[in-house]
């Protein structure tokens, strides 16, 4: 098959535009070029010259010779504003916002559709992993029976951090927000959505359902105390933010992001600092194992670059799940958890517990062991000072 020459609008210039940029300079083969990229604030310094830039989302939009505009800014509003009107001018379209395809999925395959375009996110759920790819091509079938994994580096660097240095988690979060991987609002992050919209991306792909991020139940680590991480050293555990889905017998999907804790024997315990690591399962071919780094300029860029590189011989995503599947959503099942609470609260909470195998009190707190029925834990999510982990 012959390489499609393409033409790239880019929208965004900061750390993965940049990064972008930089591999494209180092990937000849590929028969790629930036004509114009649009960015917004006119008097930041830029790493290269002006004529590269516009302030004028038209300029490419409008031009016909742009067959792929690449979209890379932060806001998820302004981001499906570009990527609509692209796919309805019929320009392909590469994005990395998880949070824009998250709260637009049917819009945009709606779009897709009808437009007769490709839209690719791979960029989007695991920066360096190709997991979408993965789950489009390989698990093509509705054999697939659980997917689940630590898909935001920034939290998992904090927690790394609480790990391997036994630090409190405010002075990993300051840490982290040093270097970069944490804004100075890190809500997206360590509250769980950031990891909620790549879930909800995964179960689409994985198996078949679009779900609106209001049905996905997420809880971050921003409620996590020196309990929990004390209790996770005695025991040998890590704790991971984890985003997991699986098919029940019946074929429902049941679906959370919440810290949990890990033991030695899992893969994921020593998915560590920035990476991510997703593990699959099937009913013939077992597990599968994936690990790479999922935040940074260049692995983020790597993954756009590899969406790009698709584009050039004309590849999109089928979507063969969604138009076979009757996958439907389960909210009627229970979790073990690990519930952090004050003591004065214990006798309440303990009987929101279907059953517990273990309960601990101390001078002003406490925690409690059991099953717990997802209903219960939304309800209880957000009580204040509680804290709530998935037991091993």
């Amino acid at each position: 098959m012959t390489k499609k020459n393409l033409t790239i609008g880019l929208f965004g210039f900061g750390c993965v535009g940049y990064g972008l940029h930089e591999v494209l300079q180092r990937t000849p083969t590929l028969k790629t070029s930036i004509k114009k990229i649009c960015v917004k604030d006119k008097n930041k310094a830029r790493q290269i010259s002006a004529e590269h830039f516009t302030f004028d989302k038209n300029e490419i939009l409008n031009d016909d010779e742009i067959n792929v505009v690449v979209e890379l800014i932060d806001d998820a509003d302004a981001a499906f504003s570009i990527v609509s009107a692209a796919l309805k001018k019929g320009k392909a379209v590469v994005t990395a916002n998880k949070k824009m395809i998250a709260e637009h999925f049917n819009e945009l395959l709606e779009l897709q559709k009808t437009y007769q375009v490709p839209l690719l996110y791979e960029a989007a759920c695991c920066a360096s992993i190709p997991i979408i790819r993965n789950l489009e091509e390989y698990y093509d079938n509705d054999l697939l029976e659980s997917i689940e994994g630590i898909v935001n580096g920034s939290t998992n660097y904090i927690l790394t951090k609480t790990a391997t240095e036994k630090i409190s988690y405010a002075d990993a979060l300051l840490d982290a927000q040093q270097k970069g991987y944490a804004e100075s609002n890190p809500t997206l992050d360590t509250g769980g959505f950031d990891a909620k919209y790549k879930l909800l991306i995964l179960i689409a792909h994985a198996f078949g359902l679009v779900l609106h991020p209001n049905e996905i139940y997420n809880q971050g680590i921003d409620k996590l105390g020196e309990l929990e991480l004390n209790y996770a050293r005695e025991k040998g555990f890590k704790i991971k933010l984890i985003a997991h889905a699986h098919k029940t017998n019946e074929g429902k999907i049941e679906s959370y992001v919440l810290p949990k804790f890990i033991s030695t024997d899992d893969k994921l315990f020593s998915v560590d600092d920035v990476f991510n690591g997703v593990k699959t399962k099937s009913c013939f071919s077992d597990s599968q194992f994936f690990v790479g780094k999922g935040a940074g300029a260049h692995p983020t860029a790597s993954a756009v670059l590899s969406d790009i590189s698709a584009l050039s011989y004309d590849y999109k995503y089928e979507y063969k799940k969604l138009n076979q599947s009757v996958a439907e959503l389960e909210n009627d099942f229970s979790v073990k958890v690990f519930l952090r609470h004050k003591k004065e609260e214990q006798q309440f909470l303990q009987s929101k517990f279907s059953s517990v195998d273990e309960s601990f009190l101390n001078h002003n707190s406490g925690y409690i062991i059991g099953n717990i029925s997802l209903e219960n834990l939304k309800q209880l999510s957000e009580t204040p000072d509680l804290s709530i982990v998935l037991a091993n």
